[in-house]
């Protein structure tokens, strides 16, 4: 599986902290983590917790990558933008108890995690014990056991739902302010990252417009 992690303006300080932790759980279980940024907080591309949700939608969407880690101060903003995006299922993960219900339940393909609070002593623990439940098998199997095949069938309906509710991605890329959008694949390894993992055609074509490539 191929990972991203991507931090926001507010919290890129512990950019390290967080992949040190990303990378001692899912390496050994044979994932692979690219680092997005932002790296540190004096990074020349800034990311909004609204950009982090632009680009999570287009390295999901682009097959760059199967997974997003990411957050905010809360987790709270984060996690509203990615779900603003179709192909994107977002969680609010805050320790390993949501990341394994979650994961089980919901079956998303991102999490967003609040970065700022409860960020004391034991706060790489709880990072490094989060992941582990959080990939510790395969996701979607259901939770309670009992429950497994509601949980199920509600997951494909809210699929459903979604496809249904959202417009096609990435048209409607184009509806949105052309700086921000930019400004959220402006890092520094984006294109570097992006291009060597992407998979799908259009939305690789449609991110080289948007970047004048």
């Amino acid at each position: 599986m191929k990972i991203a992690l991507i931090n926001e303006n507010s919290q890129a300080a512990k950019n390290a902290v967080i992949e040190e932790a990303l990378k001692k759980v899912v390496e050994p279980m044979g994932h692979t983590v690219y680092n997005y940024g932002m790296y540190t907080a004096e990074d020349t591309a800034q990311l909004t917790y609204v950009q982090n949700g632009i680009l999570a939608a287009v390295l999901l969407n682009g097959g760059a990558v199967d997974y997003v880690i990411t957050g905010c101060g809360t987790g709270e903003g984060a996690m509203l933008a990615l779900n603003s995006f179709p192909g994107v299922i977002c969680g609010h993960v805050a320790d390993p108890l949501d990341a394994y219900t979650f994961a089980q339940i919901n079956d998303g393909n991102a999490i967003s995690m609040p970065f700022a609070l409860k960020n004391g002593w034991g706060n790489e623990l709880n990072l490094q014990y989060t992941f582990e439940k959080l990939f510790c098998e395969e996701s979607g199997k259901g939770y309670p056991k009992d429950r497994v095949v509601p949980e199920q069938r509600n997951k494909k309906i809210l699929d459903v739902v979604r496809e249904n509710n959202f417009k096609s991605f990435p048209e409607l890329l184009d509806g949105l302010d052309a700086d921000l959008v930019k400004g959220a694949l402006a890092g520094e390894h984006f294109q570097e990252l992006f291009f060597e993992n992407a998979t799908n055609e259009v939305v690789i074509a449609k991110v080289k417009e948007i970047l004048g490539l």
